[in-house]
């Protein structure tokens, strides 16, 4: 969670305000409509990483030819405010051409600046307010490579005044703490290389602890010192671990490739940590897609099925339902209030009711005409889509309501309605 105070409308971060993927305190509409109203777009450059949103800006880290690149963009109308960019030679792995190559993590805003891991693991700390880079750190020589085989994937997080990444390449890495300041190392918690994963924290069984997927390993290090509190093993094919883990009450809800979607309880006995395993459902494994909770409920996709819809009860494991399959490579989920959004790589974006019985989707939309691999990112304007080189942000609203970015929900008395 970002030290800084952040609007209830802010995305500052990977997967939102708490990277679980909840929209906090935002709500879609009343009543989706039959159709979205394409407020702007923006060529902004390839890449897989996410746009984050402080206030009236967004901010983007994507690539441009032989470049990486970060903007700041003004949410009302996509104008730019400010661009930086940096040399990034990157080789892609044979298997992930089509992914090209990257950026594929997502900064984080904290105290006036945003970080970034670039697709070779370099960090960079840039100022909000015009785009300069306050530090730089690169870890080259550090490890053997200075990211895994498909490109560095992990989002950073910041934490009391860290900022904690996973750095290194396979089989030779760290999950590093660096000073918010000046990037100089405070802890250094070295163990095999990083996952695709991203790390979360966590207060649970009396320790604050950072948790996340490593290449072979999920693992809970201690949050000021980087001390390892427990450790699991996880390994899927081909060292793919991809999810973030997501926490429910005082349950970590872990899944990878082939591995199930497993739920673990921390027990403490002295000063010592242990995950007991509470439920473990393998026919929703999942691979790329990390899920959600909303409405008391998990919502997934799984790799089964060559691509399948779930929802679950987190407190046991119950599935409550299931889709029967073909429906895609990968998904992004957020929970925006009583509704799932779905947007999978076919730029199909799907809106579930949280609450319902069954998979009955209240509206599908098309938000491009290129593959969309970031997440819907919910603004006080609307929904914010990045596909393979514009962003653009699509309003639920009808176009005679006014802008989007200056419309406030909370005011809205008799504006027309489209049927559902």
């Amino acid at each position: 969670t970002p030290t800084a105070p952040s609007r209830a409308s802010d995305w500052p971060q990977w997967r939102g305000p708490h990277r679980d993927g909840v929209a906090t305190d935002a709500h879609g509409p009343e009543v989706w409509p039959s159709k979205l109203t394409k407020v702007w777009s923006v060529p902004v450059g390839e890449g897989h990483s996410n746009p984050v949103v402080a206030g009236e800006r967004i901010y983007l880290h994507s690539r441009e030819a032989d470049q990486e690149v970060v903007r700041a963009l003004r949410l009302s109308d996509g104008g730019a405010e400010w661009k930086e960019s940096w040399p990034v030679a990157y080789e892609m792995h044979p298997a992930a051409q089509a992914h090209g190559k990257g950026p594929r993590s997502t900064p984080v805003i904290s105290s006036g600046t945003l970080y970034t891991l670039g697709v070779t693991g370099s960090i960079n700390a840039i100022d909000l307010a015009n785009g300069k880079t306050r530090w730089r750190r690169d870890f080259t020589g550090e490890f053997k490579t200075t990211s895994p085989a498909f490109g560095t994937s992990s989002s950073p997080l910041v934490d009391r005044g860290l900022v904690i990444a996973y750095v290194g390449g396979d089989h030779d890495g760290a999950l590093v703490a660096l000073d918010e300041k000046s990037g100089q190392t405070r802890w250094s918690y070295k163990a095999d290389g990083p996952g695709y994963a991203s790390p979360i924290v966590a207060d649970l069984a009396g320790s604050r602890q950072i948790i996340t997927q490593s290449e072979q390993s999920i693992v809970g290090v201690a949050a000021e010192t980087g001390r390892e509190l427990w450790k699991l093993p996880l390994t899927t094919p081909y060292e793919q671990n991809v999810v973030t883990p997501l926490l429910f009450e005082d349950l970590v809800i872990v899944s990878g490739l082939e591995y199930g979607l497993r739920a673990y309880r921390l027990e403490r006995k002295d000063n010592t940590l242990t995950p007991r395993e509470v439920w473990n459902r393998p026919e929703v494994s999942l691979y790329m897609s990390s899920p959600v909770i909303d409405a008391g409920r998990l919502f997934g996709f799984s790799h089964m099925r060559k691509g399948h819809f779930f929802c679950l009860d987190p407190k046991t494991g119950r599935i409550l339902w299931q889709t029967t399959g073909r429906e895609g490579e990968n998904v992004a989920l957020v929970a925006l209030g009583d509704a799932v959004l779905a947007l999978n790589d076919a730029a199909e974006l799907v809106v579930i009711p949280a609450g319902g019985a069954t998979f009955a989707p209240l509206a599908r939309y098309t938000v491009a005409d290129s593959p969309t691999w970031s997440h819907p990112v919910p603004t006080a304007g609307g929904l914010l889509i990045k596909d393979r080189q514009n962003l653009t942000l699509w309003s639920w609203l009808p176009k005679n309501i006014g802008p989007a970015g200056s419309y406030d929900r909370h005011r809205r008395t008799s504006e027309p309605q489209a049927g559902r």
